[in-house]
């Protein structure tokens, strides 16, 4: 073979490895572009719980705290250690007004309390939106 052919032949076979480079590119780049649409896609279904099925499954047996506050009020320790059976303490609260239900702390509602089958319960009366129970968090 004459070293012409030789050279063409190198020169065919190096298209021929840029040709599968650049498929091999284009093939790569466009695998990139698939994977980067299912990773927005995902992301943006968790950012947006709404659009997609919100699995609480891995929370709903955590167990909280559920308290009802009736009032609160501060004393002094020689105020407090003079309490006895019978005392009144004053609370800040006046009678009929609806009573505080907190989660862990957080105020999520407020209430009335009421009576079924001779055990105490609360009514709730208003529900804190979440934006005003971020907002009392500060």
């Amino acid at each position: 073979m004459s070293n012409e052919t030789e050279q063409l032949m190198d020169q065919a076979a190096t298209a021929e490895q840029l040709d599968g480079v650049e498929d091999a590119n284009a093939d790569n780049a466009a695998h990139d572009e698939d994977f980067k649409q299912v990773e927005a896609r995902k992301l943006s279904e968790s950012a947006n719980p709404g659009a997609g099925e919100v699995k609480l499954d891995v929370i709903l047996d955590i167990p909280v705290t559920v308290a009802m506050e009736i009032g609160r009020t501060q004393l002094s320790i020689r105020n407090l250690l003079q309490l006895n059976q019978g005392s009144i303490v004053e609370l800040d609260r006046l009678a009929g007004e609806p009573m505080d239900v907190l989660v862990n702390g957080t105020l999520v509602a407020h209430g009335e309390v009421v009576v079924v089958n001779d055990k105490f319960g609360i009514r709730l009366t208003d529900v804190i939106s979440p934006a005003d129970r971020i907002k009392n968090l500060r």
